[in-house]
């Protein structure tokens, strides 16, 4: 008899169609934009149109005129795709 493998439970994601995002690595000295493809209340999935070198841990901005980064740490990394938590 298989064994039930239990159901992973994953937070609600609201998709996004590409909204611009503003990265910003070297303590806020370097701004790059990136695109946001969908956001969780944990995380986000975000692309660069660019290849960069992300870092582990960078800040992100959804408005630019904001002064707030929400500080990310990226999980997985797949071409100039990223998987990204948000730290607290």
């Amino acid at each position: 008899m298989d064994s039930l493998k239990p159901k992973v439970v994953r937070e609600p994601r609201r998709q996004l169609h590409k909204q611009p995002a503003w990265m910003t690595v070297d303590d806020g000295l370097t701004n790059r934009e990136c695109f946001v493809l969908d956001v969780s209340p944990g995380g986000a999935r975000i692309v660069t149109d660019v290849a960069i070198d992300v870092r582990d841990k960078f800040g992100l901005a959804l408005v630019r005129e904001r002064p707030k980064h929400q500080s990310c740490e990226v999980v997985w990394r797949r071409g100039k795709t990223y998987g990204v938590k948000f730290l607290n």
